[in-house]
């Protein structure tokens, strides 16, 4: 079942393989811009077939509850993907935690849409499922990234070394948490 929100000016929807060609054109417009900030992807990465099958999971991820991925698009534009805001490897039990990713359109950025949406995504991660922590791992010369989460109150509990392999390389992040403190 799609959900579908809104803030001042965009549109978060998760989206099904029925979406692919958006998707793909996001990712194909972006592709260079993203290199430096993502594993490394396959060439068939970049395949509506790929795509497809990627939001079918994401679909079946969204209803077992392990994770939560919205595709956003600006109010009036629904026909254009400007990026995404994912909270994956969601956790109960005792943690009640999950981990934020979130990227946008190279044309968009510095103009504020990235941390409207990851706010609206706060608000539904601590709001409707309860959560306690969200962690944002991010690299140190991701300055923007960084002011982001910064703005959104996270604060840095440390450094992990050599985290994630990105662009074909280790590089260490910032650990950075938010905490729900009504829960």
């Amino acid at each position: 079942m799609e959900k579908i929100y809104e803030t001042d000016r965009l549109v978060l929807k998760t989206l099904d393989g029925t979406s692919a060609k958006l998707v793909l054109d996001y990712y194909i417009r972006n592709q260079e811009f993203l290199d430096e900030w993502e594993a490394a992807k396959e060439d068939s990465f970049y395949t509506e077939e790929y795509i497809a099958a990627m939001l079918d999971l994401d679909v079946i991820n969204t209803e077992m509850g392990s994770s939560l991925r919205f595709w956003i698009f600006k109010k009036g534009n629904e026909d254009r993907v400007i990026g995404s805001v994912a909270f994956n490897n969601i956790v109960l039990g005792a943690f009640w935690s999950c981990f934020l990713g979130y990227k946008l359109d190279r044309d968009e950025i510095n103009q504020g849409y990235i941390t409207e949406a990851i706010q609206k995504g706060i608000e539904i991660m601590f709001g409707e499922y309860n959560l306690h922590r969200i962690e944002a791992n991010i690299m140190p010369k991701n300055a923007r990234s960084l002011r982001v989460v910064q703005k959104l109150g996270f604060y840095n509990e440390g450094l992990a070394y050599k985290y994630l392999k990105i662009d074909g390389k280790w590089e260490d992040h910032i650990h950075m948490v938010l905490l729900n403190d009504a829960v």
